[in-house]
């Protein structure tokens, strides 16, 4: 018995073909954006041996196979906090990781909420302009929260690598 085979138009498009991740151009084309992503069209080609319309035919294609997005990512780094700390949290009893996750996520200067397994149930990390700042923090968000049994405050001292990776929520257009 045959089975019948898939139209052009049943064929996904994001697993496979000149859209695909996996192919070999296009994923040195994402690794040279990666480095710089306002590198030239013309730039890429030239060092892939490729035609520049070529280039720019698989990156829309990748775009809007919804399998790239060139976005600016500010690097907190090249500004100069005066406070940085990573906070360990362990949450009260009837409380969840994802309850004060939400509460401490609608603080701007909280830029990094990890749920982990161990000793603690969260790992936070919070960037101000001003110690006084961070003792505020802690003193509202963190001491005197009902849904935190423990905090172990971790004060950074020199940030010897930062390593951003985009990970972002695509549906629906949010970035």
């Amino acid at each position: 018995m045959k089975l019948p085979r898939k139209t052009d138009q049943e064929k996904p498009t994001r697993k496979r073909g000149t859209h695909s991740v996996e192919n070999r151009f296009n994923s040195e084309i994402l690794r040279m954006l990666e480095a710089d992503g306002r590198m030239a069209f013309s730039e890429i080609a030239q060092k892939l041996k490729v035609s520049e319309g070529t280039v720019r035919n698989r990156v829309n294609g990748m775009k809007d196979a919804g399998l790239l997005r060139i976005v600016a990512i500010a690097d907190p780094t090249a500004s100069e906090y005066k406070a940085d700390a990573m906070i360990c949290l362990k949450v009260s009893p009837g409380m969840t990781p994802r309850d004060v996750a939400d509460r401490l996520g609608e603080v701007p200067s909280v830029v990094y909420i990890l749920w982990v397994t161990g000793r603690y149930d969260l790992i936070v990390e919070i960037v101000c302009d001003d110690p006084g700042d961070l003792a505020a923090f802690l003193e509202q968000h963190i001491h005197s929260a009902d849904d935190i049994a423990d905090a172990e405050v971790m004060m950074g001292l020199r940030n010897f690598k930062n390593q951003f990776l985009l990970k972002r929520n695509w549906e629906n257009g949010k970035t």
